[in-house]
């Protein structure tokens, strides 16, 4: 069927065209210099501890809970402002985990209907009822939760349940953001616990790239948040945040961490040295937002304003509606030289098929002129 549909996955190895697809925002993976610092910041480490750097022998509560964890977790703690953090091997395993464990028996998970595939996946290992609300329309989420107290009978009197709002800071397809003051301030009215996935929002938003969690200052009021090191921190794994109870809850039941092997030492140490990059030096950061803001002016001024979602992150999605459509733009596109990817159904809804620009710091703006009067004169 998905041949038929020409919607078959296939595995392809990477390119050498210009980069409009990666997740690396800040160049710390692919650009020479920020590898090199980074790289030469991992070996400074793993020397210091005299530690080997490969393989961690076993899961973190048997022999692989190597000294740099503690070292990594310390700094995620001090750099997001939060209590405790607890890493995970991806961000797949840390929402998974968290889904799985947190929310119990009768209580109820409210997510956006646009959630990443991890959540989704971790909300139907729950045993929690769930219910989702249309994307980042915050009526339609107060008057979701009206009409489940009434369905669950719960008052200030019988709570019977905990309440779990989940959105996402920067949403994976489109960038665009949910009001996440509002969502806040409805989780504070009805008690109930606010998540937030940051994995596209850590590294590009707020200040040293802190997220928009505390660029809005609302990192107190949030219950957990998951942040990813596979996209702008250009390394691998995520971790949780929150407070002190509930990592060691997950310590204690969230499976993913639990049952598999830990991250061997140099992946950590790449963490950790990331993370130093991302505190010292705002160029990379400071270079992405003004390509941004560049990109926005020139969808404006070109006149194609209208075929992409609005957005302020590092993700600028173009709705191509058709499989078919969005593969032979994107081909397009390869054979002038860029790299940019279709999103196709069942991926997202069929019709709302789309191409995915992804911006860095980078990218020059050339670059961005030129990809974009192509994409034009193919629309």
């Amino acid at each position: 069927t998905r041949k038929s549909e020409n919607a078959l996955r296939t595995l392809k190895t990477s390119n050498n065209l210009i980069d409009f697809s990666s997740n690396d925002y800040l160049g710390f993976s692919s650009n020479p210099a920020y590898a090199k610092t980074i790289s030469e910041r991992v070996n400074h480490i793993l020397k210091k501890e005299n530690i080997p750097p490969n393989g961690a022998s076993g899961s973190r509560l048997l022999t692989g809970n190597h000294i740099l964890y503690n070292q990594a977790e310390r700094l995620l703690s001090n750099f997001h402002e939060s209590e405790a953090a607890l890493i995970f091997n991806s961000g797949y395993d840390a929402n998974i985990g968290f889904f799985q464990s947190v929310p119990q028996r009768g209580d109820i998970i409210l997510f956006d209907e646009f959630i990443h595939a991890s959540i989704r996946d971790g909300i139907q290992m729950s045993n929690a009822h769930n219910y989702k609300f249309k994307h980042n329309d915050l009526a339609d989420l107060e008057s979701l939760i009206e009409r489940l107290q009434n369905i669950h009978h719960l008052t200030d009197q019988n709570p019977r349940a905990e309440i779990y709002i989940v959105t996402e800071s920067v949403f994976s397809m489109d960038g665009d953001s949910p009001d996440l003051i509002r969502i806040v301030a409805l989780c504070e009215k009805y008690a109930a616990h606010c998540i937030v996935d940051e994995a596209h929002a850590v590294g590009v938003l707020g200040n040293k790239g802190k997220g928009m969690v505390q660029m809005l200052g609302v990192e107190k009021k949030v219950f957990a948040r998951i942040v990813t090191f596979g996209k702008a921190l250009g390394a691998h794994g995520a971790a949780i945040l929150g407070s002190k109870e509930l990592i060691t809850y997950l310590t204690n039941y969230a499976r993913s961490l639990i049952y598999t092997t830990a991250l061997p030492p140099h992946t950590v140490a790449v963490i950790i040295a990331s993370y130093e990059q991302l505190r010292e030096s705002e160029i990379s950061q400071s270079t992405l937002q003004k390509n941004i803001s560049f990109f926005n002016k020139q969808i404006e001024s070109q006149g194609i304003k209208k075929v992409f979602i609005p957005s302020e992150s590092a993700i600028h999605s173009a709705v191509v509606s058709g499989n078919e459509n969005a593969r032979k733009l994107s081909q397009k596109l390869e054979s002038q030289g860029y790299d940019i990817k279709p999103i196709l159904s069942p991926t997202v809804p069929k019709g709302q098929e789309r191409l995915r620009f992804c911006l860095h710091s980078f990218n020059t703006e050339n670059q961005i002129l030129e990809v974009l009067k192509i994409f034009k004169k193919s629309v």
